[in-house]
């Protein structure tokens, strides 16, 4: 079977579908978290080395050609113009010369996916097929008729008693399949008919369960953004050619393409800003905005959830507890589901009473169910410190937010801290010698071995080296400390008013500790000078309640200590719990422990030499 490979990229369509975006934008065009949805085709498919690509072009053709020539791409494809469109029989048949020498994968232009085309195409070349058409169960798009070996029957959505799938607009031909399109205007559904009708195979390859989809209406469109968003593991994405977004309110999913002026006073939620855009000084909620008009859609359509489901999923955090929103008349609560014997959930509860009783701000407890092991808590909105840090703020902004953040930490330090005795909950939870070793074994566990492939075999001093290191961190002042006190965990309400959330690990431990999680944060590099003034900040707003020299000792240890359990966390949840986008976050964290095992080489040189070589 001829291994030559071609490719064939359809993007000559009208987008009737996507008015009044497409007056604008030609679809193939659109962008997705800064790069336009060919693009992404384009990445996919130049991967497989193909010998050509074939792009067809009608409406804002010459668009798109610009886009091309303007791009890493522009010596990988040639144009095919079509006037009139010729359907998607007939536009394989104009571009036959170039195709007609090797197997061809068409891919549409308007199709997001994760689908593996290499082993689409080791599947086509191992079945003999004459094509193979990749499908999937998509309910509201299944019409292809399979029958009991995989291969094609015809088009029928209306029958139940068949194996109907939805076609990905993604397929694999051999060459002589291109004699069954006539020339001229034709449908390659026509085609797939005409092969099986002369005894060829037009197989199937199943592949659901892959994310995929169109983005063919606004809604759509505003699913593939949104979801995008969910699959990096953010709620916000901002171009850097982005003017004034610091002046402006966001909250929700917010993606903001490149380009765009937003008017002082401007507030968006859950909205999709298309490049070039600018906005009134007016409130956006659930809406695409263009450059000279608005779509406003359901939030339900803006979310990708049903209309009759009241609980919109949200959070991209590393628990494995599930937090919805839910919607009560004109107002929304936060709605939470543990697992069945989950500690956490007693905690808590327990810690949400304990600290809003000493004005730590967490959000309000509505209501709990403690056989469910549910609750319902105050909505604290979808802004975290960690996406409020990405509006391009000054370093006045930035430096006024994290001294509140900071009095917070104050706050939980001492005045909760004089009172633990009301929460026995706190008082039997100790981050003592045992849990700062167990932090060690994490990072060698869960990052050395499984991330960098190191395999720490009998190691007698590097074990030791840890054991004076927890011995040492162990002896420090203790008071509460939250634990996980990082930019993802703070909550910005209107005003920029900091709260605290994800408080439920919180523990008796060296405050230190929580100054390293959001000083020194992977999530977000903090200049050193701002950082050293915020530490300074930070003592003495504790002066005379903590002693100084102790926390200035303690926050090097509790640095490394904390470095490692987030190098731990970070290969944890992208290697068993399949939150990839965490990996994203090791070069920074593997850049913060080795600044500070720079710092202990002296007392700790085998702890030193590992991090060194990383």
């Amino acid at each position: 079977m001829n291994k030559r490979l071609n490719v064939f990229i359809p993007a000559a369509g009208l987008g009737e579908r996507l008015r009044p975006i497409t007056y604008r934008i030609p679809k193939p065009l659109l962008h997705i978290l800064g790069k336009s949805v060919l693009g992404l085709v384009l990445e996919k498919v130049i991967a497989l080395c193909p010998d050509s690509i074939a792009i067809n072009l009608h409406y804002k053709g010459e668009r798109i050609k610009d886009y091309i020539n303007g791009s890493p791409f522009k010596d990988k494809l040639k144009f095919f113009h079509e006037d009139p469109i010729l359907g998607t029989g007939g536009a394989l048949k104009n571009a036959e010369g170039l195709l007609c020498d090797g197997t061809l994968l068409v891919h549409n232009s308007d199709i997001i996916s994760d689908i593996d085309l290499k082993a689409l195409l080791d599947f086509h070349y191992s079945s003999r097929n004459m094509a193979t058409l990749a499908v999937h169960d998509y309910p509201c798009f299944n019409n292809v008729v399979i029958d009991e070996t995989g291969c094609f029957k015809g088009i029928d959505s209306l029958s139940k008693n068949q194996n109907v799938k939805a076609f990905t607009g993604i397929a694999v031909y051999e060459p002589e399949f291109l004699r069954f399109l006539p020339s001229g205007i034709s449908s390659v559904v026509d085609a797939w008919i005409k092969a099986i009708d002369a005894g060829y195979k037009i197989g199937t390859m199943d592949v659901t369960g892959c994310c995929w989809t169109d983005i063919g209406s606004p809604a759509a469109y505003a699913s593939a953004v949104i979801d995008a968003l969910r699959a990096g593991g953010e709620t916000v994405y901002i171009h850097p050619s982005a003017k004034e977004c610091a002046n402006i309110e966001l909250d929700g999913y917010i993606s903001i393409e490149a380009g765009c002026v937003f008017s002082e006073g401007s507030s968006l939620r859950n909205c999709i800003v298309l490049q070039g855009s600018r906005t009134d000084k007016k409130d956006y909620e659930n809406c695409i905005i263009g450059p000279d008009f608005e779509i406003r859609l359901s939030e339900s359509e803006m979310l990708g959830t049903a209309d009759n489901n009241r609980l919109i999923l949200i959070g991209t955090g590393g628990s494995d507890r599930k937090y919805y929103r839910v919607r009560k008349g004109d107002s929304t609560h936060v709605f939470v589901k543990y697992g069945k014997d989950d500690p956490d959930f007693k905690r808590h509860i327990e810690y949400t009473r304990f600290f809003r009783r000493h004005d730590i701000p967490v959000p309000e407890l509505i209501d709990v169910n403690i056989d469910d092991m549910t609750a319902l808590f105050e909505d604290l909105g979808d802004v975290s410190l960690y996406s409020w840090l990405k509006w391009l703020r000054d370093s006045g902004q930035i430096e006024k937010i994290y001294r509140k953040v900071i009095d917070i930490a104050v706050l939980i330090h001492t005045a909760a801290t004089q009172n633990v005795s009301e929460c026995r909950c706190l008082q039997e939870r100790i981050f003592d010698y045992e849990h700062f070793r167990w932090e060690s074994d994490y990072f060698i566990e869960r990052f050395i071995k499984p991330i960098k492939r190191i395999t720490i075999e009998d190691m007698p001093e590097l074990d030791e080296e840890f054991h004076r290191l927890a011995l040492k961190a162990d002896s420090y002042q203790k008071t509460i400390i939250h634990r996980d006190f990082q930019s993802q965990n703070i909550m910005i309400a209107k005003g920029d008013v900091p709260r605290v959330i994800d408080y439920q690990g919180a523990r008796i431990g060296p405050p230190a500790y929580d100054i390293a999680s959001m000083l020194w944060d992977p999530y977000f590099r903090l200049s050193g000078d701002m950082r050293e003034r915020l530490l300074e900040y930070y003592v003495n707003q504790i002066e005379n309640m903590l002693n100084e020299k102790d926390l200035i000792e303690s926050l090097l240890l509790c640095r490394i200590q904390r470095h490692m359990q987030a190098l731990g966390a970070y290969g944890f949840l992208s290697l068993v719990k399949g939150k990839k986008y965490f990996l994203k976050h090791i070069p920074e964290g593997l850049r913060l422990l080795k600044e500070n095992s720079i710092l202990l080489k002296e007392k700790y040189p085998m702890l030193h030499k590992l991090i060194a070589g990383l």
